[in-house]
């Protein structure tokens, strides 16, 4: 009997194990706080199949990261993560090479700044997929759904993530130059203290990936402070029927730019800059100046006919500088001029192209107008006290959406195109700007400022709204740093599956 039970202990100790080696591995399993480096710990975050690993090279001063998990995506990661525990305002850069040809194109290695160890934290970091594929990928809040911004530059060899305050960007370098900015910005509050490091993803439960840092450079607290940050101005792309909000970048520039248009065809978008409209291939490329003639103040009012043969600009070259409404070919020529009153500020072109919607300044009062696109008298629409403005046409020609204070706070409205029946469609705790109906009419965009912010001034956080004009309910496209020259005038894609904006970063 007494041999008995020493076999069965010795069995069920053995099945035990059994078991527990089969089991999936978690972070509090495979939580390392030995030092690697110049980071404190390393460990797997969140249920992995297979224990990853972190190893340090002094005499190359490189880290190697191995890791299995299914993603760093959605609601939750599963990673090999190398970390170290700071505050306040950091900036993490390394090189980077994933290693080897064989797995899932979309393994990643990324930089990351972490609110905890728990696999759904929220957190933002900076992702390079083993296909090339780099993006800026941030979970607003524990448990959130991950969002992404989608760099222009494919497979860079150095990158680097910043954090100053709450805002976070990415810079990338495709060979061993200075890494610039390659996005917009996100925000995210952390709480105290929180966690700074490197970390690597299979993107296949079944697999391990390997990945190798060097050049690691990690700088905490405040850098040097110029006088005045530096502007950085980002046009974007954002599915606007995708599941996942995922925006990619198109161009990035360090300068101040504004308000983009889809051409009629797709293949290009045209934007304000230093008073010019250029234009610039859909999917990135070299940026070409609109010849406009004797028009070199061009504001971020402009937009294109519904033929595509014509694009209306708002210039302030004239007449003490008050804006102007003119036509010019699409492909440049001279101005012909629209309104002999100023100023005034294009918006919208009805959908037959004989009309043009503005906002016209007459004795101190802003209102929406329209005039007719072959010129002469102009038409007034609003008469309300306060600001009426952004004018834009629904698809049919039968509507003309405006955001107007008229009720204390500004809101969405719309009328029929004679300026009948006037509607406020939004009634909320948001100052609502510049609302553009989809080409197939189911639904507007339009900005939100906080109740607080007056205007629509730049440099603010912002969001880019969806209604449903079906119930009118109203969901969040994104959160964004921008306001005045991100959406000022139309920017759906024709199709109606895109939307073009500007997002602005501010560098220390």
């Amino acid at each position: 009997m007494k041999g008995r039970g020493i076999l069965w202990v010795v069995i069920v100790t053995a099945c035990v194990a059994a078991i527990a080696w089969a089991a999936p591995r978690s972070v509090m399993a495979q939580k390392n706080t030995a030092g690697i480096g110049i980071f404190e710990g390393s460990g797997d975050i969140g249920t992995v199949l297979h224990k990853g690993s972190a190893e340090y090279d002094a005499s190359k001063q490189s880290y190697t990261l191995s890791g299995s998990g299914e993603n760093i995506w959605f609601a939750a990661d599963a990673f090999q993560y190398a970390w170290k525990k700071v505050s306040g305002d950091v900036e993490l850069t390394a090189d980077l090479e994933i290693v080897g040809k064989e797995g899932h194109q979309h393994r990643k290695a990324v930089l990351m700044i972490r609110q905890s160890l728990d696999a759904d934290s929220a957190y933002v970091d900076v992702a390079r997929h083993a296909d090339g594929l780099t993006s800026l990928q941030v979970r607003y809040e524990k448990g959130a759904e991950t969002q992404q911004i989608q760099s222009n530059i494919s497979a860079p060899k150095r990158l680097r993530i910043t954090k100053r305050g709450d805002y976070y960007y990415m810079s990338l370098a495709s060979g061993d130059g200075e890494p610039q900015v390659a996005s917009g910005s996100v925000r995210l509050p952390l709480r105290g203290e929180f966690y700074v490091g490197i970390g690597m993803c299979s993107h296949d439960k079944d697999a391990i990936a390997t990945a190798v840092f060097s050049n690691v450079d990690l700088v905490t607290g405040s850098a040097r402070t110029p006088a005045q940050p530096t502007l950085y101005s980002s046009l974007e792309t954002i599915e606007v029927g995708s599941p996942a909000v995922e925006r990619r970048v198109v161009y990035v520039a360090r300068e101040h730019f504004e308000a983009p248009n889809w051409t009629r065809d797709g293949a290009a978008l045209l934007f304000n800059r230093e008073g010019r409209i250029v234009r610039i291939p859909a999917g990135g490329g070299e940026v070409e100046t609109i010849d406009t003639g004797f028009a070199i103040r061009c504001n971020n009012d402009h937009g294109i006919s519904p033929d595509g043969t014509q694009l209306a600009i708002s210039d302030q070259s004239q007449e003490e500088h008050h804006s102007i409404v003119y036509i010019v070919p699409i492909g440049g020529g001279a101005p012909r001029r629209i309104t002999q009153l100023s100023p005034s500020y294009w918006h919208g072109w009805s959908p037959d192209g004989k009309t043009l919607a503005f906002v016209g300044q007459r004795n101190d009062d802003f209102d929406v107008y329209t005039i007719p696109a072959a010129g002469g008298e102009e038409t007034r629409l609003t008469t309300a006290k306060g600001l009426d403005d952004g004018p834009d046409y629904s698809p049919d020609g039968q509507y003309i959406y405006f955001n107007s204070e008229r009720t204390g706070t500004m809101q969405i409205w719309r009328m029929r195109a004679d300026g009948s029946e006037q509607e406020q469609l939004t009634s909320d705790e948001y100052n609502n700007w510049f609302p553009h109906p989809s080409p197939d009419g189911k639904w507007i965009v339009f900005l939100s400022y906080e109740k607080s912010v007056t205007g629509h001034p730049g440099n603010k956080d912002v969001m880019l709204r969806l209604m449903s004009l079906a119930d009118r309910k109203i969901t969040v496209l994104t959160k964004l740093f921008g306001g005045q020259g991100t959406m000022n005038v139309p920017s759906w894609s024709p199709d109606g599956l895109r939307l073009a904006f500007v997002s602005y970063v501010l560098v220390q």
